[in-house]
């Protein structure tokens, strides 16, 4: 993996094109078989799922060879979504940036980013959130409160804590919970739902 020159190039799609010619595969924080667990809880087989800044992670594919058959991955690099449609036709490959998904509403059961979220935020005080990223994180949010159906989850797999991530995922109409994963080192599973499907979960 080659390093960027400074972490402002993670939100830079030409830093990832570049990256992506000679790198074939990469998970951030852990792989499937650390989370499976969790997922099986929150995600149906059934589920119309979209994966966010996919990259080239190798969790879309483990997903679909376990039964998960309804994948849809997208991402901002035509480089890396070439190579991802020869390896896996199977499922679809767009190019896409999540902060103006092209997708009618209620598209999908279940939306998940693991690490897309991180990368965006890297350049941020952790403390101070800027009002240009806090504005980015409300729009992202609502491009996926707008793809999901009314029952649907968002799934945000990362390392950020709750303190930091639950106040740039929670608007007033979503209902955040979290469980950690990982030895020594704990990353967070946050799931997010509609706040009337939250209530009738209880």
């Amino acid at each position: 993996m080659d390093l960027p020159p400074s972490n402002e190039s993670y939100k830079d799609v030409n830093y990832w094109n570049e990256r992506y010619k000679t790198e074939e595969k990469y998970d951030w924080f852990k792989t499937y078989k650390d989370f499976v667990h969790l997922l099986e809880e929150h995600v149906k087989k059934s589920d119309r799922i979209l994966m966010l800044g996919c990259g080239n992670s190798c969790l879309s594919e483990q997903m679909f060879n376990d039964g998960f058959k309804y994948i849809v991955n997208v991402d901002f690099s035509d480089i890396v979504l070439k190579k991802m449609r020869l390896k896996l036709p199977s499922m679809e490959w767009l190019t896409m940036d999540i902060k103006h998904l092209a997708f009618i509403a209620g598209s999908f059961d279940v939306v998940i980013e693991k690490g897309t979220l991180d990368a965006l935020l890297v350049g941020e005080d952790v403390w101070h959130i800027s009002e240009e990223g806090a504005e980015m994180m409300s729009q992202i949010v609502a491009n996926v409160r707008h793809v999901l159906t009314p029952s649907g989850k968002f799934l945000s797999i990362t390392f950020a804590q709750p303190h930091f991530r639950m106040p740039l995922i929670r608007k007033e109409f979503w209902d955040v919970k979290y469980e950690t994963f990982g030895d020594g080192f704990h990353y967070f599973f946050y799931v997010a739902k509609m706040k009337q499907e939250a209530d009738e979960d209880r």
